[in-house]
């Protein structure tokens, strides 16, 4: 295992994908466009973060090169149309880390990680405005992340200016407000209104999450794979006693699931 990754490993890299995409290169590869590439990269994050959770160093190794290698697939397009090119995003990106943190390269102090972060998201706002119909606070939030990530990342910088709840269980009570407001739509019959405070619930849902410093992402992610689980527990345990799962009832399969609880 090398200790670190030479320049001349990136520029072997960034040379195979020229490669690709040249004459007598690979086909699906010369056809790729930067749309293309940005559904592969948001799927390639979202496997970091699979083999993050399965605390599998090969398995994070392999795929933070795929997602490597989606992120120099973008520099090559760049670079195909003269836009850009490798060295200049090291440099901004270098250039923005450094402005980013006065109190380690510039003579700013801070007392915790708590106000780093508090001047993280005023030099954003005040020195890296960028053009858009949104609040310049919220600049830079993508609109490409999962809905739970963008609204936990909308309401944690609307916080960094005061906007937020004072305690625990005032979010609770907001909670609570707005399933009382979801009931009496779907009473109503009103799927508009339905949705709307289908949405208005998970956001301050959200929003405790980020109050009690859970990521909500994270959470449902991980309760996704606890279903997961515990119903290939009741797959398994049917297929013993030589039932198929569609002749189950749902007594049985209720059962079944408190015992995969119980198990863990």
């Amino acid at each position: 295992m090398k200790e670190q990754a030479p320049a001349a490993d990136t520029a072997a890299l960034l040379e195979l994908i020229r490669t690709l995409r040249g004459p007598g290169g690979c086909p699906w590869d010369r056809v790729q466009t930067e749309k293309d590439l940005g559904r592969y990269l948001l799927s390639e994050a979202y496997e970091v973060l699979d083999a993050i959770g399965s605390g599998s160093p090969a398995e994070l190794r392999e795929e933070l090169g795929d997602l490597l290698f989606q992120i120099l697939f973008l520099v090559v397009l760049a670079e195909e149309r003269g836009n850009f090119y490798l060295a200049d995003v090291i440099q901004e990106i270098r250039e923005k880390m450094i402005r980013r943190h006065p109190h380690v390269f510039g003579g700013a102090k801070v007392r915790d990680a708590g106000e780093v972060k508090a001047n993280w998201e005023r030099i954003k706002a005040t020195q890296e405005h960028k053009i858009s119909w949104e609040s310049p606070l919220f600049s830079g939030i993508s609109r490409s992340l999962p809905a739970l990530a963008r609204a936990q990342a909308v309401t944690e910088r609307a916080a960094t200016v005061g906007f937020d709840w004072e305690k625990t269980d005032q979010v609770i009570a907001k909670i609570s407000e707005e399933l009382h407001e979801l009931a009496e739509a779907l009473e109503n019959k009103d799927p508009e209104g339905s949705e709307e405070e289908i949405g208005d619930l998970l956001f301050s849902i959200v929003n405790l999450s980020r109050f009690v410093d859970v990521q909500a992402e994270e959470a449902l992610r991980g309760t996704t794979e606890k279903f997961l689980k515990r119903f290939r527990y009741i797959e398994e345990i049917l297929k013993e006693r030589g039932v198929a799962i569609e002749d189950a009832s749902l007594a049985d399969m209720d059962r079944i699931w408190d015992e995969a609880k119980r198990a863990g």
